[in-house]
């Protein structure tokens, strides 16, 4: 249901089965973990959730990995070049993620920055994703931009694109947290993203990052456009990226998970 509010015009409905299996899950469990409390609002609000069994728990980041790095090493190990703009997209290929409006924003990019680049690391997913990707694809070629599509890698590879990227886009329609934006904060780089769901918790507008209302592409590339052509922009946003995504780490997860497992068994 919280997808279906945001969801592209051409995409259809969520089934009557899944909402219904949603409804059920969520009503006969002993705890109900959202991300964040805007996911709480939304479970509360959309699915009638009892909030003597609704917590929250944001997940983590795992900051040994996830760091900042030399950037000039990073492109070199992922074959990019030194001495150009690089915007990144990491996720699934699907209308939810809003790979289109990257793309479309992208574009804008490029006509004002011709030596930009922008990698997609990500397949496609759900069961119109080949769709999804076929149409991504075939826009990137019809206007010849120098989009680098990269399979998906082991999560631990991301962290090394996130180091040779300037900027990441993150145009969701929906999200629960936003995981990629933390992971990429973690590693200094700001994060363009849409003010939806738990990526308002995930960045914070103005110190890590720029949250974008809506899903315009101008928008998004004037954000974008904002970090790569002010370098102050970039260096202040990017140091606080490191210092904003600290809260998010997997010690701090898993404590807050065995407390919640806890207060369950002990109420059994």
């Amino acid at each position: 249901r919280v997808k279906d509010a945001t969801r592209r015009s051409d995409e259809p409905p969520t089934g009557l089965v899944r909402i219904a299996a949603e409804h059920e899950v969520i009503a006969g469990s002993n705890c109900v973990i959202a991300s964040t409390k805007y996911e709480a609002e939304d479970l509360l609000s959309h699915y009638g959730a009892d909030p003597t069994r609704l917590c929250i728990s944001p997940p983590g980041v795992n900051h040994d990995v996830f760091r900042p790095g030399d950037r000039s090493m990073a492109r070199r190990s992922v074959d990019l070049p030194a001495d150009v703009p690089v915007v990144l997209f990491v996720g699934r290929i699907q209308a939810l993620k809003g790979i289109d409006v990257a793309i479309e924003a992208f574009a804008e990019v490029h006509h004002k920055l011709p030596d930009a680049r922008l990698v997609v690391v990500g397949g496609p997913s759900g069961p119109r994703g080949t769709e999804e990707a076929a149409r991504v694809v075939a826009r990137v070629e019809r206007a010849e931009l120098p989009v680098r599509f990269v399979d998906p890698v082991p999560h631990e590879d991301l962290a090394v694109f996130y180091q040779a990227s300037d900027v990441v886009v993150f145009p969701s329609r929906s999200e629960s947290f936003g995981l990629v934006a933390a992971e990429a904060q973690a590693c200094g780089i700001p994060v363009v993203a849409a003010r939806a769901g738990g990526l308002v918790h995930a960045v914070s507008d103005g110190r890590s990052g720029i949250l974008v209302d809506g899903w315009e592409p101008t928008d998004y590339a004037a954000a974008l456009l904002e970090v790569l052509t002010d370098p102050e922009v970039a260096c202040r946003l990017g140091d606080g990226a490191v210092e904003f995504a600290r809260q998010f780490s997997w010690d701090a997860t898993a404590t807050r998970l065995l407390e919640l497992y806890a207060g369950i068994t002990g109420r059994s």
